[in-house]
């Protein structure tokens, strides 16, 4: 059971939201606080829009709202797109050329991972463990044999500034040019080879009668599996998703005209699909996965309205205590926006200027950009303010949203908490394998069903293979738990063994002889259940457990605790344990930073009404004991790990939720030969990426502590490197590498360990289903993939280590960006299952090896409660769980 806290508003928050691009649109009317722009030269010809993916929210696109800081398109109905290289693609038949509408070259680029498969892996396929036949979410992608998409350079002359003029410009073309064809104002991709290297026309210009030549030269001739036809493939991609019905929200696409409504819980949800198409091993697949979009039902301004009734003195606090940080949806344009403040002195009849100079207020405006009428004119705005990047694209000024037209998405901490509200949605959401891959078969199926999608995909001569994808894989056989005086095995498909090892003693034991208890006086009998109950499950484990001081206080506030603590602590103390009648986050984290920063001790805050049943708890006790133990430098139970003289480090970060930008760096080392006992330090960075720039400063005190213990430094060190978001990838190869060398150069001329560096993934979209007669079931705990779905240039793999009962199980990626280790695949892939046992708080297996999850509690509990880096009296102490 795990020290019980309040889940703080940014609990498991980590939102690297993106805003889209538009094209230079010639509207009428603009947001306050932007400059009014250079009118075009010439009237833009309008590109085929194509959806594709940014990264989290929409902001652009061809419809906005007042205070953007960026143009107001003509059509504002138009369906919305969004960044990544926005390529619009057109044929003949469609409009014309079209071509990649985006504000810059960078923007159009995908990205691409580096190249980190060592020199020295032939092969990264392990053997070890049983064969078993699973079946994929990733559906192939046909392509002629013959098919070359041909690249062409474009200029100008004179230069022709607007890209969407140069779009228009080369539409004349169309018919020499042929189709399909796609453009971006400066490069053009068709699937012909023109007849002469170098083609070039003549167009007069629409405004100025200037003759303008076009020189269309070949560049390149690009296979089907170039980096640059894998991002032609996904837009192309995106545009089918459009011609079946789906709408870009987001990241994703979503079928608005299907939801899915909880009444009960006022929500409704959104069915959807997460797709990307990447080279894999040895070919070039579509991976798919079933996703929702949770939205509430009521508006944003309902949800006001209920708040005032409820909580009127203190309406506007309350308001945006939970309206600041959440995402809303606007219903008029399905475009996500983050809400940034309140605007509680404007109201829908207040003006903004249009860039002819005239007012406009926000409602007449979307009255006649929209068709909407609002009702409540002295309903407040909702403020949505551009990042640094958005502002380097021309938004100047915050966009005002309307409360009455934005709906909420996702789900706050508070309905997280509740249970009833989760199981209802879970019944929605948790799909089994057999359902995924039906709803997934069927999805793809759905495309020659379509005559416009068909249609399409001849014109570019692209297919997709209708059946998922099946594989061989291998299972890892279940490994055997020790404790200090057994041996036990457990149910390999459960991965958990709390019945097996009940009754033993634990590996290696702290008796709790010098402790107190601190509990209110309505929660008195509560602390004495369970201090009955501690002291009767203790020896069992092979724990002592000896009578506490018990301190009963007035008053919960968190002053009282505090001083508490203060008044009766001493250098003897091994423990305090603190009953709080509610998840108050305040108090907690004032307990903790005391405990932690000024005092340190280890502590354990228990909830009341965790205690509340009678019949559960010994379980609760046994539990807590165990985590006691843990606490106070005690180890549970251990696997066997045959090489020796080997650290193991989690790395993981989490967002400081008191500094906006900085981040925190928890890293947690193994000190012995069982990978049992912990070194922990933490780091801080101020920037927004979760890179730790302290990195050597941890190393070289946990590789000291290690010393200190085993008289030695390790032989082989193993990191697990956890919180790379994507994108981040190449920073962690370019910046961290080089301080983990550096750190071994500094510790002794004569040292230099066997080391491996392991990315590890857990936000990914690849799912596994094992194949059993016909029937599809989640793989077994242990099952590792290697091939096929893998990456050429990565040497990387697939783990499933933990077992579900509900739903469809989430694999873990790992990829071994370093490997001087001297193990070969099979170890690697045994030692990461191996370590996912070895987590203190859960007697079963976890997604991730233990350390990383460790470091992941140590970040958390910084980042959300303490702030400061803890007292490196605890660091040896598994304190943080």
């Amino acid at each position: 059971m795990a020290d019980q806290q309040p889940s703080g508003r940014a609990r498991g928050r980590s939102r690297g939201r993106g805003r889209a691009s538009s094209g230079q649109q010639p509207a009428q009317t603009r947001r306050p606080g932007e400059t009014a722009p250079a009118p075009p030269r010439m009237p833009p010809a309008e590109p085929d829009p194509l959806p594709t993916p940014g990264r989290g929210r929409s902001r652009g696109g061809s419809s906005q709202v007042p205070g953007s800081g960026a143009p107001v398109p003509a059509e504002p109905r138009a369906p919305p797109t969004s960044q990544m290289a926005a390529l619009s693609m057109s044929a003949a038949g469609e409009g014309g050329a079209g071509g990649i509408s985006g504000r810059s070259r960078q923007a159009q680029l995908s990205y691409a991972e580096p190249k980190t498969r060592p020199e020295h892996i032939k092969d990264k396929r392990g053997t070890a463990g049983n064969k078993i036949n699973i079946m994929t979410n990733c559906f192939k992608l046909k392509a002629d044999e013959r098919w070359l998409l041909y690249q062409y350079h474009v200029d100008f002359s004179p230069m022709v500034d607007s890209p969407r003029a140069r779009q228009g410009l080369l539409r004349f073309h169309t018919e020499a040019l042929g189709s399909p064809m796609a453009f971006d104002g400066m490069i053009l991709f068709l699937l012909r080879r023109l007849d002469q290297p170098v083609t070039k026309f003549e167009t007069k210009r629409r405004d100025t009668d200037a003759i303008v030549t076009i020189t269309i030269t070949l560049t390149n001739e690009l296979a089907p599996t170039s980096p640059t036809c894998i991002q032609v493939y996904n837009i192309i991609f995106r545009k089918i998703l459009g011609f079946v019905g789906m709408q870009q929200i987001g990241r994703h696409y979503f079928n608005p005209n299907d939801p899915t409504v909880v009444p009960q819980h006022n929500l409704q949800l959104w069915p959807g699909f997460i797709t990307s198409i990447l080279q894999y091993e040895e070919e070039v697949m579509l991976m798919a996965d079933v996703s929702h979009k949770i939205l509430r039902t009521d508006t944003v301004l309902d949800i006001l309205a209920n708040l005032f009734a409820a909580k009127k003195n203190r309406f506007q606090d309350e308001a945006t205590r939970m309206l600041v940080g959440e995402i809303v949806l606007t219903s008029y344009n399905n475009k996500t926006y983050r809400v940034d403040d309140i605007e509680w002195e404007k109201n829908p009849m207040h003006t903004f200027a249009k860039y002819d100079g005239s007012q406009i207020t926000y409602a007449q405006y979307y009255k006649e950009a929209y068709g909407r009428d609002i009702t409540d004119m002295e309903q407040p705005l909702l403020i949505s303010r551009p990042k640094k990047k958005d502002e380097r694209r021309g938004m100047t000024g915050p966009i005002h949203l309307i409360p009455e037209l934005c709906m909420l998405t996702g789900l706050s901490d508070d309905v997280r908490a509740d249970f009833h509200v989760m199981k209802d949605i879970a019944q929605h959401t948790r799909i089994s394998p057999d359902q995924r891959v039906r709803t997934l078969t069927t999805f793809i199926n759905s495309f020659p069903r379509n005559k416009e999608a068909q249609d399409y995909l001849n014109k570019w001569q692209v297919s997709f293979v209708p059946e998922p994808v099946k594989i061989e894989a291998r299972v890892i056989k279940a490994q055997d738990i020790f404790q200090k005086n057994a041996k036990v095995t457990y149910k390999p498909a459960d991965a958990e063994w709390s019945r097996e090892i009940r009754g033993n003693k634990l590996l290696n034991t702290v008796d709790l002889e010098d402790w107190f208890m601190m509990f209110t006086s309505r929660d008195q009998p509560k602390a004495i259940d369970f201090l009955q109950s501690l002291t009767r499950v203790g020896p069992g484990m092979g724990m002592r457990v000896q009578e506490p001081k018990m301190h009963q206080l007035r008053d919960d506030r968190a002053e009282s605790f505090v001083n508490c603590i203060k008044q009766n602590l001493t250098k003897s103390t091994q423990m305090l344990v603190c009953i709080l009648p509610t998840n108050r986050k305040d108090r907690y984290d004032a307990i903790k930073k005391y405990c932690c920063l000024e005092a340190p001790v280890p502590s354990q805050c228990i909830l009341a009404r965790t205690l509340n049943k009678k019949q559960t708890i010994m379980s609760v006790a046994t539990k807590i004991a165990m985590q006691i133990n843990c606490k106070m430098g005690g180890e549970l139970w251990a696997v066997d790990i045959p090489p020796k003289k080997m650290m193991v480090i989690g790395i993981d970060s989490y967002h400081d939720s008191s500094t906006r930008g900085r981040s925190v760096g928890g890293f947690v080392a193994t000190l012995n030969d069982n990978l049992t006992r912990y070194y922990s330090r933490c780091t801080f960075q101020h920037t927004g990426q979760e890179l730790i720039d302290g990195l050597k400063v941890c190393m070289q005190a946990a590789l000291r502590k290690y010393a200190e213990i085993n008289k030695t430094l390790p032989d082989r060190v193993i990191i697990y490197r956890d919180g790379v978001g994507d994108g981040q990838l190449p920073a962690v190869v370019e910046h961290e590498l080089p301080q983990i060398i550096d750190t071994f150069k500094t510790l002794g001329t004569n040292w230099n360990p066997k080391c491996a560096v392991i990315v590890v993934k857990k936000r990914i979209n690849n799912r596994f289903f094992s194949v059993n007669g016909g029937k599809l079931n989640n793989p077994p705990p242990g099952t590792v993939i290697d091939s096929v779905v893998t990456k050429p240039d990565l040497y990387d793999f697939f783990l499933v280590s933990q077992s579900v009962r509900q739903g469809t199980v989430t694999p873990t990626s790992y990829n071994v960006i370093w490997d001087t280790s001297g193990l070969a695949p099979n170890h690697i892939q045994l030692l990461t299952y191996k370590m996912t046992h070895l987590y203190f708080n859960w007697p079963g297996t976890i997604r991730v090896p233990a350390p990383c999850l460790y470091a992941h509690k140590l970040s958390f509990l910084v980042g959300q409660s303490l702030h400061k880096p803890p007292s490196l009296d605890l660091a040896d102490r598994l304190f943080f769980l």
